[in-house]
Order: C-alpha cells, then structure tokens, then sequence
C-alpha cells in the first residue's frame, strides 16, 4: 500500500474516532441522568456512580478554575475533572492545531453531519458573503474576549474561589444536564434555527459562535504541527481548498498558519498528487504515515486525562449526603 492510498482513508479514520467519541460522550450523559435521578426520586430509582467526563460540558467554570490555579496553585475539588479536561484540550492544541474540534468535539460532529445532509437534502451547502463571513468570524473572539476579561483578568482570585466553593458550581453539572433534558422554549428555538442553519452552511457554530474554538485556535498558532504544501509537486487543481471545510485558500499556501485550521486533513486526504499536502512539524522533513496524526490526537487526549486521573483530580470531591442535600435544590439555585 502506498502512502498516497492510504492518505484517501484520513475521512474514514476521522469519522470513526469523531463517533466512536460522540457515543461515548452520549453514554456518559445518559449515565448522569440515570445518577441525577437517584437524587430527584429520593432514591427510588437504582443509583450508579457519577461519571466525572460530564464536567467536559462545563468551560466556563473550567475556565475560573484555570484563574484559581494559575493564581494560587490549589486546584478546586468539586469538579476537578472541567479543569483537566479544559487543559488537556488547549494543550492538544498547542501540540496538534485545533484537532480537539475536527476529531472529537461532539458538537463539532452534529455540525458536521448537518451540513453534509443538507448536501444530501438540497444538492449543496451554501456561502456566506466573503464580508460577512469575515465578520461573523470575528464574533467568537468576541465571546472569547469577554469571558477571558470577566474572569480571567477582572474577577479577583478570592471571588473566583467563593464561586467555585458555592452550592451553584457544586450542581453546575445537573443543570447543564437540565439545559438539555428540560429545555426552555427559547432554548428550542435557538437550537433550531442553529440546526436549521447548519443544514445549509458548514459548521454554523463552530465558525461563527463558539468562544471554545477561539481559544483553540489561538493557541494552535503555537502547533508546531502545520498542513505544509510542497510547491514543486502542485498542480494548482486546487481540490484541497474546494474541500476544506473552513474555505481555506490551502492551494495558494506553503503552510496553513490559520487559527481556522481544525486539522482536519480533508484537505490532504483530497488531493490527487503524492506526499504535495501533509500534515507535519517542520523539523521533520520526511513524510510521515497518514495515521500518524489521528494517534497524535487520540493519544494526547488520553494522556491528559490519564495525568488527572492518575494525579487524584478526576473525581469529586461531594459525598453522597452532599448530592442527597443538592439536588433537590437545583431549581432554586442560580448564579
């Protein structure tokens, strides 16, 4: 098997780790759920252990938890789990671009099946207005920009601990669970004129609106790892910019340095000619096998969550009468 044949099978590799990941995610929020209401029917329903990964669904606490860290050193117990996870993501992007969301962000996997239906359904996915895209692009730096501000630079160290040590981060998790499982009617609507959206353009959310994704994306200016074009090979057929997803210019680049890369490799799964795209750092001149990069992703996700399992931040630290008291709490507390 040659290198070229086996660079046609990234789309197949992508799509099983991005769903092999989604079913996982999903078990693990049905797992919650079955946990959650043990507490809800005063346990009347069979109780099975909370699964910390729910804690992935909680960045913004992950991010004051970074600000207590960063600022005194002490990790909070009570999701320690968002904290690892937060850091595991933004660590594969300085190592491997915004991999987390091309590989295995679960919403990242909806969008992208979204759009490629509404291909199905309409024949095509649509564009946006190079000025408007241009501009909508910007609003996730924009949320980002305010997140960081409000808790990174303006919240004082002692405010982000009294948050974090008050009854509404404690049950944080059940209510991200409750966004879910008891939508609002606002909540319906927005989701469905984001999947309505997403049916008709390529990932909506991820371009457009997801604070997250900005992040990553400026931390993977620092990846080393880049998709690098060997100029003397190109023909200038430019399958590799039809096809990436972001509407990257990839056939007119040496290297892709943008924060819109996701590392997704369509680009080089598309082209026709051997070893002109790869994914690579640029100390390594020779080509690399095309799985090389997948393993790098899945790897460095594993080890960082294995980092905070083995370290004794994974689990929480509430009890069992913590949760018993909580829960029934829940529609009562607000932040």
């Amino acid at each position: 098997m040659t290198h070229h044949n086996s660079n046609s099978r990234i789309p197949l590799w992508r799509a099983i780790v991005q769903w092999v990941f989604f079913a996982w995610v999903v078990f693990i929020g049905i797992r919650f759920d079955t946990f959650v209401r043990h507490f809800e029917t005063s346990g009347i329903t069979p109780l099975v252990s909370r699964p910390p990964g729910v804690e992935g669904f909680l960045p913004i606490g992950a991010l004051a938890s970074t600000k207590l860290w960063l600022a005194t050193g002490t990790i909070n117990p009570v999701h320690p789990a968002a904290l690892v996870i937060f850091l595991t993501i933004v660590g594969m992007s300085l190592v491997a671009k915004k991999s987390f969301c091309s590989w295995l962000c679960p919403v990242g996997t909806l969008s992208e099946a979204a759009w490629k239906l509404g291909r199905r359904l309409f024949g095509r996915t649509f564009r946006v207005w190079p000025w408007l895209d241009g501009a909508l692009r910007g609003v996730k730096y924009l949320l980002l920009l305010f997140f960081v501000k409000i808790i990174l630079v303006d919240m004082p160290a002692l405010a982000v601990a009294a948050f974090l040590d008050a009854p509404y981060w404690a049950v944080s998790d059940v209510k991200m669970l409750h966004f879910f499982t008891k939508m609002s009617a606002t909540t319906v609507v927005v989701l469905a004129l984001l999947t309505g959206l997403s049916l008709l353009y390529k990932n909506v959310w991820c371009r457009y609106l997801c604070p997250y994704g900005a992040l990553l994306g400026v931390a993977s200016f620092l990846s080393p790892f880049k998709v690098r074009r060997d100029t003397a090979g190109c023909t200038g057929c430019r399958s590799c910019s039809r096809a990436c997803p972001s509407g990257l210019p990839v056939h007119g680049k040496e290297k892709i340095r943008s924060a819109e890369c996701t590392g997704c490799l369509t680009c080089v799964a598309s082209c026709p000619e051997l070893e002109v795209l790869r994914m690579a750092p640029s100390f390594w001149k020779r080509p690399l096998p095309a799985w090389t990069f997948p393993a790098l992703v899945v790897l460095l996700f594993a080890a960082g969550i294995g980092a905070g399992m083995a370290t004794g931040y994974w689990h929480s630290s509430l009890t069992y009468d913590d949760y018993r008291q909580l829960i029934p709490m829940v529609p009562y507390l607000n932040h």
